[in-house]
Parts: structure tokens; sequence; C-alpha cells
């Protein structure tokens, strides 16, 4: 796999001459290059299914392991995908998720506090976390000597967490602590907290994955147990392990340490359905800053829709690189922002992406609304042309295997189809997904999703010391 990467960067090399007698030849040169690429990688994920395929097992408590064998190193990567995030709490609990994210590595029964960390780095190994609107997701790297070990410390906290009132109290000091210095005190994150808060009237997803602090400081004990009995029970959890392993011995261990852990009911099914937005929103955020800030929400469906691969190529020609027609409107040729991008999450149900603006200094906002909205108008009134498309395809396609060379991303990819798209199998039909995305699909998401009524426009001023709203 390795090989065929070193030929794929050699192909779509960028640096391109700019004038002189060769350029329709590069051109001619690109677009075949571009073709050969997407074969190389097609052939290169299918190559992967074929060397390192997957094999999976449910347990008798619900848990669905999916292991993938890969002995060219003697490390493991182990992700557990709860689906649990702060779409599954209500006003009262939000922020429940993050908090758990914390609790997690604060002891059970077994292993104390800061054992989890003691223990896995003695032995070579290191973890970490992480909480969206939809799932939350711990992950393990270490040397396969530690196979039993890691087994024994995950049982323990999914089984035996700590709920050690002094435990619960340090910890709540921490998240709160934690929204002060990234939200409360953080221009960008009290802007996209107001963004979210907005384009979202019905659905949860209008929370934040932090929480509000007025429940952050009144979740009850009763609160806590009844989050972590639901969201942490094996049946709601999906664990993924690629690396030196054999399916065999990981079903054994899992068999040992993880079957035994008696599962409870899921959190209850989200129901609500966003309304679609039949208007343009906006919300002014007045703050101490040195510079303004812009961001836009647009509704977008969720991850498994049948547009995620051209939603990805369109926002790929408009916002990715130096060579992105946002960052060539904005910030090379009107030279209005410093920064322009967007970002959009795995997610269960329909949801948002941003688009985030950085005005420079003495720079009117609303002039970079005013070029955004032009460049988007731009790609659904007119199709966007061949060069941009196999550009815009080549990059993703390398993203792609990018993510694929490694256990770690292979853990990470595979348990984000597994979870998000229904079925780990999808990933290999990614490499043909992208590749078969038209112009008159990347032209139709534009029209479809970047509209006027369907946004929400977030802008921050800033806010002179002694000098009050300006």
């Amino acid at each position: 796999m390795g090989e065929r990467f070193g030929v794929f960067l050699r192909l779509t090399g960028w640096a391109v001459p700019r004038k002189g007698g060769f350029m329709r030849t590069i051109r001619y040169g690109r677009a075949a290059a571009a073709i050969l690429c997407a074969i190389l990688l097609a052939a290169a994920v299918a190559s992967a299914q074929q060397e390192y395929p997957v094999t999976t097992r449910t347990l008798k408590n619900g848990l669905k392991v999916l292991v993938q064998s890969d002995h060219s190193i003697p490390n493991v990567a182990l992700y557990i995908f709860y689906r649990i995030g702060s779409r599954n709490e209500r006003p009262g609990t939000t922020g429940l998720s993050h908090f758990f994210e914390h609790m997690m590595f604060n002891g059970a029964k077994k292993y104390g506090p800061g054992d989890l960390d003691k223990v896995m780095e003695a032995n070579g190994g290191a973890n970490n976390a992480y909480t969206t609107r939809d799932v939350t997701v711990y992950q393990d790297w270490f040397p396969r000597s530690a196979l039993p070990l890691i087994y024994d410390m995950e049982s323990d906290r999914i089984r035996d967490l700590s709920f050690d009132p002094e435990k619960v109290k340090s910890e709540r000091e921490v998240v709160a602590s934690e929204r002060r210095l990234s939200v409360d005190n953080e221009n960008s994150g009290v802007l996209d907290e107001q963004l979210w808060a907005t384009s979202f009237i019905a659905h949860p997803y209008q929370w934040p994955v932090l929480g509000w602090m007025s429940d952050i400081e009144h979740w009850t004990m009763e609160d806590l147990k009844h989050h972590f009995e639901t969201g942490y029970s094996p049946n709601n959890a999906t664990m993924v392990v690629v690396g030196d392993v054999s399916a065999e011995e990981i079903f054994k261990l899992c068999e040992t340490y993880i079957e035994p852990i008696p599962t409870h009911p899921p959190p209850p099914t989200v129901t609500t359905v966003e309304p679609p937005q039949i208007g343009e929103r906006r919300l002014v955020v007045h703050k101490a800053a040195e510079l303004p800030l812009l961001m836009l929400g647009y509704h977008v469906p969720q991850t498994n829709s049948s547009d995620f691969y051209a939603l990805n190529i369109l926002r790929t020609i408009l916002f990715q690189g130096e060579s992105s027609r946002m960052y060539q409107r904005l910030v090379d040729k009107d030279q209005i922002a410093l920064d322009v991008s967007s970002t959009v999450e795995p997610a269960f149900d329909p949801t948002m992406v941003e688009v985030v603006a950085q005005p420079k200094q003495g720079v009117d906002p609303q002039a970079c609304e005013k070029a955004i909205y032009e460049e988007l108008e731009q790609a659904a009134s007119a199709p966007i042309s061949g060069t941009e498309l196999e550009k815009a395809k080549n990059i993703r396609l390398v993203e792609f295997y990018r993510q694929m060379r490694t256990i770690n991303g292979r853990a990470n990819t595979i348990g984000t189809y597994e979870v998000f798209f229904g079925d780990y199998n999808k990933l290999f039909d990614a490499a043909k997904n992208y590749s078969a995305v038209t112009k008159e699909d990347v032209q139709r998401v534009a029209k479809a999703y970047f509209g006027a009524n369907n946004r929400t426009v977030a802008t921050l001023i800033p806010e002179t010391a002694g000098k009050g709203k300006q």
C-alpha cells in the first residue's frame, strides 16, 4: 500500500509551471493522472479489503466487535464507539456525555483514580477520548503484549465506574472550567454555540456538547447514574480493534472480560425532526475582541445521505486549500479576510455545515458575507470545471487513503462507517463513490442546501472596553 501511495503523490504533484509552452501538455497530463490516480486508489482500497479483511461478532450482551488483523507492526489500536452524545440529553442534563468522557478516566472498582493512565503508560500505551453531538469515543493505542491488561481495564470502567461524590464534584469543576475557557472566554466558541442554538429550534443539536453552565452546576447523582447506565451499556456500543491481533484472540478476550457485563435499555430514540428552515436567521454577539468574526450555518442531510460525497466534493472546491474558490476570492483577490473555511461533523440526523470567515482589521463582516454568497450562487448557477472536479476528487481520495494507511486511521474509519453509515463495508466503496460524483451532482447540492432561506448568520462585533457596543 505504501508504494501505491508514493506513486499517487508523484502523479498528483502540484508544483506546476505557471507560464511557458508546456501548459497545455500539463493540463492533459493532469487529467490523465487524475483518472489513473482514481483507479490506483480504488485498487488500493480494494487491496486493503482483501489483505486486511474485517471479521465481526456480536457478543451475547449486544456489543458488536470488529477486528482487522495487520501484523506489520506489533501494535494495536482499540476504539469503542458509544452511541451517546449531546443529542441524547435534555434540558437540565446537557453536558453529561462530555462529563463522562472525563469520568471514565477517574477510576473504577479495580483500577483507582489515575491508575488507567499510569498503567497504560507503564506498558507503552496511550489513550484518549472525544465527545460529539452523537457519540462518545474512547481510544487505546498499545503494544500487543498489553492486550489482556487493556481488556481488564476497559471492562472495569464499563462495569464498575466509580461515582465517588468527591470525584464527581472535582470533575464537575473541571468541565465547568473547560466551558469557561473554551466557550465563555473564547470568541469563536461563544459564537459557534450561539450559531447552533439559533439554527436548530426543535432538534437537540441546538444545545452545546459541553452543556449549559446552569445544567453543569445542577446535575444530580440520579441524572449521572441513569445517563451512564443507558449510554454505556454494551448493547449501545461498537468496538473496533485493528493491529497485530487475530480475530479469535480478540473474541476470546471479549468473551472473558466484556461479555459478562450486563445490558440496559439504550437511550430513548430521538424522534424529533428539525423542521425545514423557511427564512434566514441572524444573530449578533457583542464581545471584547481584536477582530470581528463571521459564521454561517446551512442545514444538510445526515452522514449516510446519498448526497454525502457530492457535498464533500463541493466543500473541497469551495473551501479546501489556498487554491479553493473562497480562499482565492476573499483572501487573495478581494483581500478582505485572513482565512475562510468550512466544517461538518458525522451526524445521525440532519445537521449543519459551518462556514467561518475571519475578516481583516477594518473590514465590515458584511463584505465577507457578500463575497461568500456570490461564490455560492456561482456554484449553484453554473457547473464547475472538469479540472476543479478532478482536483477535488484527488484531494478527498488522498485524505481517505492516508486514513487507511495506519492502524489508528483504519480503526477510526471502520468505526465511523459502521456507526454512521450503518455498515463498515461501505468504506470500501468510498473511492468509487467519490469518483462517481459528476458536475451536475455538485451543482445540484449547491442549489439544494446553500440558499438564503436555509442559512443562519452569526456575527461577532468587537466591543471596545469603555466605549460600549459599536
